[in-house]
Parts: structure tokens; C-alpha cells; sequence
């Protein structure tokens, strides 16, 4: 499997570097209007890849089998910082939502830390519980009610995004652990009303629902941000306007260098451009799927299984939200979107996917 986790390294790098890029690009007007020094995001984010880069290796450095040791106080770490996020006067709060923590200069957002440590959580659980799995009171309930109270710190937050990201990762290594599908479909439609209640329940979600059916309906509030994420990628054509020559970063495309990135990528690199960004996760995805056939050891394959499930769906997510095909949900693109939290936790993730690989080849 050296190949394919050299193949994992080398998109993984391609992928960064194609963020680096359109991050200056989508934020140096702005950031010069603003502070006068186009780039401070810039540099921000390369001092972020050069600490996922550390917590990459870090994660390949050492054998995971060892975080079987440590899982429980591992995922207590991850937690705390959850509960301080929610907590009054200690958390950093931007748009309504307290979902990061302020220490040394910089933003943390513990849901961040907190899939992985949520990953390597579960697989150590169902390892241990395998031949209880199929069991609702002893192998179904544990690890849904570990779900139900991460959820809960999360959408405190308020961050639905990252609420329903907990939930498909986690319904995903059950699925694939073998969890009876009744109890896996009964689970789903039992949490629909409360569903229902989190988005109707709530304006700017109910508001967000409705522009995503009909964003025209508000084309100056609820329906702002599609329509001109969609205007974006469609003035590009098939070549772009030129790196550096899009219009709508310039005050039209609210969070354009985080979560609609892939937007400003059509408008200033066209068809050719996105086309390829795609063509780079969907290569991502089919090598880590191809290290989750090869693993042999049911800790490693559902910690694979989990990176897998985390970094396809965020990036299905976040370009299905950019072209009008889900609702805004906040997930930024891997790898790609600014933020230092989201991109050294993702780093770490493949790194220790990538460990996982290595250690299965050290044991042929």
C-alpha cells in the first residue's frame, strides 16, 4: 500500500496548495481595504499548514494501537473544550454563534478536534464490543447516547453543520461494523421530528431552508449568499476570469475565502478549475477507500472508515452547498477553505490514516 499512501501525501499536497492560492487570491482586496495589508490570511494560513504538517506526522509518528490506551481520557480532552465553548464570557463569539475558543492570537473550534477524537473513540468501543454490536441495549445505545451528548454540546453552539456531520460519521462506522440496519433506520426517523423542530423551530434556519428551494424569493437577505455563490460560478464559463480577476470577492460573496471557496474557484478558474478540485477528492476518496479494503485490523479499518466518512462528506457538503444543491450549512471545503482548525485536524486525520496503512504493511 506505499503507493497509495504516497498517492494520498501528494493530493493531500495539491489540494493545500490549491487553498493557499485561492485564499490570497479571494482575500487581499479585502483584507487590504480593511487593514491594509493584503496578506494577513495568507500568512495566517501558511503558519496553520505548517502546524498540520507537524500534527500529520505527528499522527503518523507513533503506533495507533497505543490510542487504545489513552482513548477515554483522549475523548474527555475533547470534550471539555466544548463545554467552554458554550460556557459565558470564555468563548469568542461571531454571528450569534460561540463556537471558538480565543488563546495565544488565534481561533480554536474544538468540534474540530473533537471528530477526531470521536473516530478513535468508537472504533476502540466497537472493537471491543464487536460481537455485541448487533445488539441494541449493550452494542446500539453506548455509542448513541456518546453521540447524543456531543451532539447536544455542538448544536448549544449553535452549529447544525457539524451536528449532522457527528451523525453520519458515527452511523457510518456502525453501518459498516455490521449494527443491525433496523436499528440504524429507526434511529434516523426517530430523530426526524426533532429535526424538524432544530430547523422550523429556529428563523435563520427556517429562512435558509426556504432560500435554498427559491433563493429569489429574498434576493437581498436569506437569498443573497446562493445567488451570488451561483453567479460566481457561472460568470467563470469554462476558463475562469483569471487567478486574482473575480469580482464577487469583492464584498458581493460573503465568506468566500472559508466556506465558498469552490465558488470564487469557478468564477476565477471556470469549468477547468473546479472541475479539477473535484477530480482531486474524488482520486482522495477512492485511495483511502482502497486503504480501508486492505486493512485487516478492525481498530485501524473503522479509524479509516472514519477519516473517510469525515473528509468526503465535508467536501460533498460544502461544494454541493456552493452550486445550490444542499442547504448553507457552514462545513468548510478540506483542505482547500481558510481556517486553522479545520485544516490541522484534517491533516492529523490523513495522518493517521496513513498510520494506519503503514502499520498494516509492517505486520505483512
Amino acid at each position: 500500500m506505499r503507493s497509495t499512501r504516497i498517492s494520498i501525501f501528494v493530493i493531500t499536497l495539491m489540494l493545500i496548495g490549491i487553498g493557499v492560492v485561492m485564499i490570497y487570491s479571494a482575500s487581499s482586496i479585502p483584507m487590504w481595504q480593511s487593514t491594509g495589508e493584503s496578506a494577513g490570511l495568507l500568512k495566517k494560513q501558511l503558519f496553520y499548514v505548517l502546524v498540520g504538517f507537524f500534527a500529520m506526522f505527528a499522527a503518523m509518528a507513533v503506533d495507533y494501537h497505543r490510542l487504545r490506551k489513552i482513548v477515554k481520557p483522549l475523548f474527555l480532552i475533547a470534550v471539555i473544550p466544548l463545554v467552554l465553548v458554550i460556557t459565558p464570557g470564555i468563548s469568542r463569539e461571531v454571528g450569534g454563534a460561540k463556537r471558538w475558543l480565543h488563546a495565544f492570537g488565534f481561533n480554536y473550534q474544538p468540534s474540530e478536534f473533537v471528530k477526531i477524537a470521536l473516530i478513535v473513540y468508537l472504533a476502540d468501543f466497537i472493537t471491543r464490543k464487536k460481537h455485541l454490536v448487533k445488539d441494541f441495549m449493550r452494542g446500539f445505545l453506548p455509542p448513541m447516547m456518546v453521540l447524543g451528548l456531543v451532539t447536544l454540546l455542538v448544536l448549544l453552539q449553535p452549529d447544525l453543520g457539524t451536528a449532522v456531520s457527528l451523525v453520519v460519521l458515527v452511523f457510518s462506522m456502525l453501518f459498516v461494523s455490521g449494527a443491525r440496519p433496523i436499528h440504524l433506520v429507526s434511529s434516523i426517523l426517530s430523530a426526524l421530528p426533532f429535526l424538524y423542530i432544530l430547523v422550523f423551530s429556529v428563523p435563520y434556519r427556517r429562512a435558509r431552508i426556504l432560500a435554498f428551494l427559491n433563493p429569489w424569493l429574498d434576493p437581498k437577505g436569506s437569498g443573497f449568499q446562493i445567488i451570488q455563490s451561483q453567479i460566481a460560478i457561472g460568470s467563470g464559463g469554462f476558463f475562469g476570469v483569471g487567478l486574482g480577476q473575480g469580482k464577487q470577492k469583492l464584498f458581493y460573496l460573503p465568506a468566500a475565502h472559508t466556506d465558498f471557496i469552490f465558488s470564487i474557484i469557478g468564477e476565477e478558474l471556470g469549468l477547468i478549475g473546479t472541475s479539477a478540485v473535484i477530480l482531486l477528492f474524488i482520486a482522495l476518496i477512492w485511495k483511502m477507500s482502497s486503504i480501508v479494503y486492505n486493512v485487516r485490523d478492525p481498530f485501524g479499518k473503522l479509524i479509516c472508515v472514519g477519516v473517510l466518512t469525515l473528509i468526503a462528506f465535508s467536501a460533498a457538503v460544502n461544494i454541493g452547498v456552493s452550486i445550490g444543491s444542499f442547504p448553507t450549512k457552514g462545513l468548510p471545503l478540506p483542505f482547500i477553505s481558510y481556517g486553522g482548525s479545520s485544516l490541522i485536524f484534517h491533516m492529523a486525520a490523513i495522518g493517521l490514516l496513513l498510520n494506519v496503512s503503514k502499520q498494516e504493511d509492517a505486520a505483512l
